[in-house]
């Protein structure tokens, strides 16, 4: 079995370490972000991946950076010096959320292999879940990857296609990637343990995309684009950064949690982009550049997810 360090933060990360764990392995050491104050009470909060850890006894370095040169040069030596004592044989990445200079890259004799919740080439960057089901994907997935110093442009050891349902939102496809990334590497893992080093090929040239880390600014609905490109949206950004609107009588913006593009030859009164053009309990109908979006579940500001029957009873703004 594998000697080897894991570095990660969420939920997708800390699913990943559990199954390495059921499988076996020994995890020397986790690495993960330092703990975040949340909630009311803004207290310390440790990362799902440290909780896991601590369940196992393992032990936990939380160094803010590992450059060497950066803002915090001593934490990054510390590091340093727990992975030259530890002498890993590999380490595993998953949302890990600092950067790897290329002293952590060369240290394990096998390198760093990455969990990235892509078909790469195609979504490299922060928010490949996101991206894709805003884009309108057919199919998402896993690729484990051999690290190398470029934003997640190493040789794929591992690929594995997930299909994107129609009504896909970014928790669900999550949590379906969480456990594709856990079971992937585990099977990594195996083929390591067999066969002595790890097969992999670089990835093709063609179909690079990038997606760029989630913005609260994108919130807000932009109804001058198509409805159909909201209603993705909408999926997209569910937990985060949520979609919301404002509606006639409440100050506050609206969270829409769940949409339908309807197309212009619909029946729905179409208006300029922005008007809400019919209310009723099957909808919130709202018209766009192109077809009407007809609003399905809200949630009012300190409020609960209603589903729009329960909401317009106690709406009066139309």
């Amino acid at each position: 079995m594998a000697r080897l360090v894991f570095a990660g933060t969420p939920d997708f990360a800390a699913q990943a370490l559990q199954e390495i764990l059921a499988a076996g392995h020994q995890v020397l050491a986790v690495f993960t972000q330092p703990d975040r104050r949340s909630g009311r009470g803004m207290k310390l909060v440790p990362s799902a991946v440290k909780q896991v850890a601590a369940d196992h006894g393992i032990a936990v370095c939380q160094p803010r950076s590992l450059r060497l040169d950066g803002k915090y040069p001593e934490e990054a030596q510390a590091a340093r010096v727990v992975l030259q004592d530890l002498a890993p044989e590999l380490m595993v990445v998953a949302a890990y959320g600092l950067i790897l200079p290329q002293w952590v890259l060369d240290l394990p004799a096998h390198g760093c292999l990455n969990i990235h919740a892509s078909l790469l080439p195609r979504w490299r960057g922060a928010a490949p879940i996101q991206r894709a089901i805003e884009a309108g994907d057919t199919a998402s997935g896993v690729t484990i990857m051999q690290m190398d110093a470029g934003l997640d442009t190493g040789a794929m050891v591992r690929r594995v296609e997930y299909p994107i349902a129609s009504d896909e939102t970014g928790a669900s496809l999550y949590e379906a990637l969480a456990q594709l990334g856990g079971q992937a590497i585990v099977r990594v893992l195996e083929q390591l343990d067999t066969e002595g080093h790890l097969v992999s090929r670089p990835q093709p040239a063609a179909g690079v995309s990038y997606a760029a880390k989630l913005l609260k600014t994108e919130a807000p609905l932009d109804f001058s684009l198509p409805a159909s490109v909201l209603e993705r949206r909408i999926r997209a950004f569910d937990p985060f950064p949520g979609s919301t609107l404002m509606l006639p009588g409440i100050d506050d913006p609206v969270k829409v949690w769940a949409a339908q593009a309807l197309p212009d030859e619909a029946g729905v009164p179409h208006h300029a982009p922005g008007t809400v053009a019919q209310v009723d309990a099957k909808g919130i109908d709202v018209s766009t550049v192109e077809g009407v979006l007809r609003i399905l579940v809200l949630q009012r500001s300190g409020g609960k997810r209603q589903p729009v029957d329960v909401f317009v009873q106690g709406w009066n703004g139309v």
